[in-house]
């Protein structure tokens, strides 16, 4: 797309990305899918070889490779070839933090569910649940290659939150991180409180795993493996509760469930910490609204702000008594966490 003569570069980028968002979405989702970054270097590569190499059609892969291109991702050489870029890079399998399984993530079934968006703003209910016929996690457990997908991305995006490293666990005994993954943001707490003895809880598919990645950070014989969902059951023994990105999976009615539920197990002169991803109070436009908007079509999930986080732990039977707020950087979210104590009944 050129620039048109008499028309402001920035406006013509502006509605290039309103109206071909979902375009440069779905060229990323065919670079990620196909593996392109990982077959292209500085050297150039032509396309017979690139469409040998990922199974694709040559004219069709062509003329997507020549958008990524223009996007910035590769570049286009003389004879039909094309190498990676600095920004394409970051679509490689094996760089740190790859953009790889993300975009697979949400270039496929989530982003399908987004033709559905109308049900989702007349009914309030997530749009995945009606394209699907299943909510989301229940289609992760009988879709193994996505659920892979997900948890890849988790991996990689579900790093321990800068600000759980302020807090000081010394009074701490057991932990439990209650819909941990495979138990990195434990782990993490573990290794460096070598005292603390983990419980880590989620649902048997999201444990995949687990077992390897604690014993690779060597506090697997300090750490209890239970594989169920949080709104069955919960541990006990627990003096220290962790929700680390995960309340925002859910409407305020489900939250308050699993808060409450947290709030009948935790041990007596217990603590609650709350990391999750809190939405700006100010007026304007925040890429953190963007993302609540994808919690609420794919999960009926959302993001909330600081009072409404609060107003959720006091609905449970909590009372906030400190608060961390992460380092503002390039990410559209900023990690908060919280610690609540339970309110004498």
């Amino acid at each position: 797309m050129t620039i048109a003569e008499g028309v402001d570069p920035g406006e013509q980028l502006l509605r290039l990305h309103l109206m071909g968002g979902p375009w440069i979405n779905q060229s990323l989702y065919v670079a990620a899918s196909l593996g392109i970054a990982d077959q292209l270097d500085a050297e150039p590569v032509p396309i017979s070889y690139l469409a040998k190499a990922c199974q694709a059609n040559e004219d069709a892969l062509f003329r997507f490779c020549r958008a990524l291109a223009g996007l910035g991702v590769l570049k286009a050489h003389s004879g039909r070839a094309f190498s990676l870029t600095e920004l394409g890079r970051a679509l490689r399998s094996d760089v740190p933090n790859t953009l790889r399984w993300g975009i697979m993530l949400h270039g496929g079934e989530t982003f399908r569910s987004w033709s559905d968006v109308l049900h989702t703003v007349r009914t309030g209910k997530p749009a995945f649940d009606h394209t699907f016929g299943t909510p989301f996690f229940d289609y992760l457990a009988t879709h193994p290659e996505y659920n892979d997908i997900f948890h890849r991305t988790m991996g990689v995006t579900d790093r321990p939150p800068e600000v759980l490293g302020d807090y000081d666990f010394a009074r701490s005994r057991v932990v439990a991180d209650i819909g941990g993954g495979i138990g990195t943001l434990l782990a993490t707490v573990l290794r460096a409180h070598p005292h603390l003895r983990g419980i880590l809880q989620d649902l048997p598919e999201a444990l995949r795993g687990a077992g390897e990645n604690l014993t690779a950070y060597g506090v697997a014989d300090r750490c209890e493996i239970v594989g169920a969902s949080f709104f069955d059951s919960l541990p006990e023994g627990a003096d220290t509760f962790v929700l680390s990105r995960v309340l925002h999976n859910w409407g305020d009615e489900q939250a308050v469930t699993l808060l409450t539920g947290v709030r009948d197990r935790i041990a007596d002169g217990g603590r609650l910490l709350v990391v999750d991803h809190l939405l700006p109070d100010a007026d304007g436009f925040h890429p953190a609204l963007l993302a609540d908007l994808q919690m609420l079509v794919v999960l009926g999930g959302k993001d909330r702000t600081e009072g409404e986080l609060r107003a959720l732990l006091a609905a449970a039977g909590f009372a906030v008594t400190a608060q961390w707020d992460g380092p503002v950087g390039t990410s559209p979210r900023v990690d908060s966490m919280i610690e609540a104590v339970p309110v004498a009944r």
